[in-house]
């Protein structure tokens, strides 16, 4: 009998990482791309609750999808955040439609494809993996230059902004960690404010 999992497990997924605001994501048409190559028969759902895709609660909102490949079926939940992924208690159609494509991802890396991306996210906050683990580490990605960094702060200070503005925007804890595919657009913002 063949197993499933370790086949999906197996597919590096780390060129196909995007990140946004400090947090990685895999791209939802790539990862359905890569289900349905190797499973042509996988299937997914977004459940519904009460006729709609998403379940309104004190705590905020989440959607579920389920995934089936090779007739095994695993349910994933996942509320509804923001860019930084905060809570969002009023959500609109479009943060839905985005909660529901990530959650339809995490219910495939459920079946083994790019689960690796979520390896200590179910840590509490500042704790990190005490042993090594065994899947592919997700490449590190370059970060801006010494001198481009000092051409930023220029640019802080003649639009009036802060660092800290620029950090929270990119969820940096050090501006020195602007990922290098981020510096162009940091430069736009600050221009258009200066």
């Amino acid at each position: 009998m063949e197993n499933h999992f370790a086949r999906l497990n197996q597919i590096n997924v780390s060129e196909h990482i995007e990140r946004k605001g400090g947090f990685a994501y895999l791209s939802w048409p790539y990862a359905v791309a890569q289900l349905r190559l190797a499973d042509p028969t996988a299937s997914w759902e977004v459940r519904r609750f009460d006729g709609l895709p998403y379940l309104k609660t004190e705590t905020g909102t989440f959607v579920e999808v389920a995934v089936t490949v090779q007739g095994v079926t695993l349910c994933q939940i996942h509320p509804v955040l923001d860019a930084k992924n905060r809570t969002l208690m009023e959500p609109t159609a479009f943060d839905i439609n985005t909660s529901i494509q990530r959650c339809l991802v995490k219910a495939i890396a459920l079946h083994g494809l790019g689960l690796y991306i979520y390896a200590g996210e179910d840590l509490p906050n500042g704790e990190t993996p005490t042993a090594p683990t065994t899947v592919t580490p997700i490449r590190q990605e370059r970060t801006i230059t010494a001198s481009q960094l000092r051409y930023l702060q220029r640019l802080i200070a003649q639009a009036k902004s802060s660092e800290q503005h620029i950090k929270d925007y990119f969820n940096l804890e050090r501006l020195e960690d602007l990922p290098m595919r981020e510096f162009d657009r940091a430069l736009k913002a600050l221009r258009r404010s200066a």
